[in-house]
């Protein structure tokens, strides 16, 4: 089997300006943040990011990175919403499609099984569809009942980041939640992990419940052992959100000069 370990460097090098890249993770949850950080430092932009959003799409928002989001919400869980994702959509200098959530899932799921769309209930009777005029509908041709053709939300790359992973590309998560990473990474032609660290498969085997293998070697271009990699999120039971760190980052979005200082930090260091 491949050996595809890499380093963010590596991930960065085959990423360009103008991609759409679907960022793994929920709100401030276990977020690929080392990766996050390459892009930052990269000259990569006009990126479409696709997201359950949270500091991600803040941070590359702050820093001109992004020409457009597809997203379900931007969220910090403790702090109700981004604010540097708010200030720049307050602003217009993105283009935005809000989803409902499980639209956004459903959009991945599509292609990640190579359709054009797949017919859900979600989306009905809200506002989604008001402003999102592009958004279709069909008939169900068996019951006659109106659902929303949820289009494919293919991914030039993907990024996510897990508890686990071995040199093949097999990655576990151990909290309670997948976050529809293994989605992100089906919908992708290109798929790179993040993970707190790189184990033998047959740590896998030997301890693991199936169930928390949701991502295969087969989805999976590189892998990035990367500790702490998911900070200032989230990553249990590795880590909890650090709160303090959080805080100040939001913080910085009311005031130019501390933003600069944050970010600049953010940028030579881990923060961990």
């Amino acid at each position: 089997m491949v050996d595809k370990r890499m380093t963010g460097a590596d991930v960065i090098s085959r990423l360009r300006s103008g991609m759409t890249i679907g960022i793994g993770g929920w709100g401030s949850r276990r977020k690929p943040m080392s990766l996050v950080r390459e892009i930052l430092r990269s000259d990569l932009r006009d990126l479409t990011i696709v997201s359950y959003g949270g500091p991600d799409v803040g941070l590359l928002c702050a820093a001109g990175k992004v020409r457009k989001l597809v997203f379900g919400f931007v969220s910090l869980d403790s702090i109700a919403l981004d604010p540097h994702f708010r200030a720049t959509r307050q602003a217009g200098a993105i283009d935005v499609v809000e989803l409902d959530e499980g639209m956004l899932q459903w959009g991945l799921y599509a292609a990640g099984l190579n359709l054009p769309f797949l017919p859900t209930r979600a989306g009905l009777g809200s506002d989604v569809l008001t402003h999102t005029p592009e958004l279709r509908t069909v008939i169900d041709p068996y019951d006659g009942d109106e659902l929303v053709a949820m289009p494919a939300l293919p991914l030039d790359a993907a990024v996510v980041h897990m508890n686990r992973a071995d040199e093949h590309g097999n990655a576990q998560f151990l909290g309670p939640d997948p976050y529809f990473d293994d989605l992100f990474c089906m919908a992708a032609e290109q798929a790179f992990v993040s993970c707190e660290r790189i184990v033998p498969t047959a740590e896998f085997t030997e301890v693991a419940h199936p169930a928390t293998l949701r991502i295969s070697r087969m989805m999976v271009t590189g892998v990035v052992e990367a500790p702490g990699g998911a900070r200032f999120t989230s990553c249990v039971p590795d880590y909890e959100r650090d709160e303090e760190l959080q805080r100040e980052y939001a913080a910085a979005a009311a005031d130019d000069e501390a933003w600069q200082a944050f970010a600049g930090r953010y940028l030579r260091e881990a923060l961990a």
